[in-house]
């Protein structure tokens, strides 16, 4: 986490943990099945029953082996070639690797959810105007490639609201205090998400903002964010209300 403290400067909010979440890299969006190539710096890689290092072995595969991605699912957190990451990668009936040893060419998740729907809704892309820039202020005043400067771009964007880090005279900061600022602001906070809300979760040291995309039937939603995964990297992945480093807890409704 490249994080300052609170104070009335730029602010770079934190990425949630070391863990992979799902990636949509050059806003394309997540294909229904993907590839990719082993790779191991020494032994074969374990394919294990389940999503984790506590499922039953069940085969191996050498470095260079291609793989038929149909799915990911979280799991074991796992540290590889690839980062630390806890998406598993399904390869087959009861077969699942864990993507930190598996080169897709995309910096995260790239197959549909297992058990899920890989519907994704119209706009949702990575449009941010800062990708791939993890220095310097963007045009709200927070740091490039934070988690808050994407939630910036979204209310922005695509609430068609001038929203800054200085919006309606609160000094928003990091993520942890964007749920405070809201209150002191006026604007509604829920703990129910809705589409276009910003989701926050105060817990850790900086907490995480991001965009709510999709609510799903069964209260869980899709949402959009930087910084979660790997530094200054776009995510798209379901999300549940918690106070872990998936969940969030309050949500912003900047539109009502």
């Amino acid at each position: 986490m490249r994080l300052s403290t609170i104070t009335r400067k730029p602010v770079r909010a934190a990425v949630a943990a070391a863990i992979g979440l799902g990636v949509v890299a050059g806003g394309a969006a997540l294909a229904e099945a993907a590839t990719g190539t082993v790779k191991t710096t020494g032994a074969n890689l374990t394919v294990r029953s389940g999503p984790g290092t506590t499922y039953r072995a069940v085969g191996s595969l050498a470095k260079g082996t291609r793989v038929d991605i149909t799915c990911q699912t979280r799991g074991t957190t796992v540290s590889g070639p690839y980062g630390t990451s806890s998406w598993w990668d399904k390869i087959g009936s009861g077969r699942f690797v864990a993507d930190a040893y598996i080169y897709t060419g995309s910096d995260g998740r790239v197959a549909p959810l297992c058990g899920g729907s890989s519907s994704t809704p119209s706009g949702v892309k990575d449009d941010y105007p800062y990708r791939g820039q993890g220095t310097g202020v963007d045009p709200w005043n927070f740091y490039k490639g934070q988690c808050t400067s994407f939630a910036a771009w979204r209310v922005n964007h695509n609430l068609g609201i001038r929203f800054s880090n200085s919006y309606k005279g609160q000094h928003w900061g990091n993520a942890e205090h964007w749920d405070d600022a809201a209150r002191a602001a006026g604007i509604p906070v829920s703990k129910t998400p809705h589409v276009g809300d910003v989701a926050v979760r105060s817990s850790g040291t900086y907490g995480h903002v991001a965009y709510v995309a999709k609510v799903n039937a069964d209260g869980t939603f899709m949402v959009e964010e930087y910084n979660h995964v790997r530094a200054d990297t776009y995510s798209y992945r379901k999300a549940h209300r918690g106070t872990d480093a998936d969940g969030f807890t309050d949500f912003i409704r900047f539109k009502g």
